[in-house]
């Protein structure tokens, strides 16, 4: 997974997601320091901007948690990123 993301513009590290995970059994959940729930993303889709309700929210880490299954068995990876602005 990505450490950080940079949501500038510049077309870099502008969005924030785990690529090639299976979306059908994958959820992926991203939260703020406080564990308020800020975004629920497609591991197949264009990921997180960090916005929330279209305002920006500031540079600081956020955690996600990774739910899937492995072999039919349900799974949960936890960690944190980094939003630099």
């Amino acid at each position: 997974y990505p450490k950080y993301f940079t949501p500038n513009g510049d077309g870099i590290n502008d969005t924030w997601n785990i690529s090639g995970l299976d979306q059908n059994t994958t959820k992926l959940y991203i939260f703020d320091r406080y564990g308020k729930l800020v975004k629920q993303i497609s591991p197949n889709g264009n990921g997180w901007d960090g916005t929330y309700n279209g305002r920006q929210l500031p540079s600081t880490d956020y955690w996600f948690s990774l739910q899937y299954e492995e072999n039919g068995v349900a799974k949960e990876f936890r960690a944190h990123f980094s939003l630099k602005r």
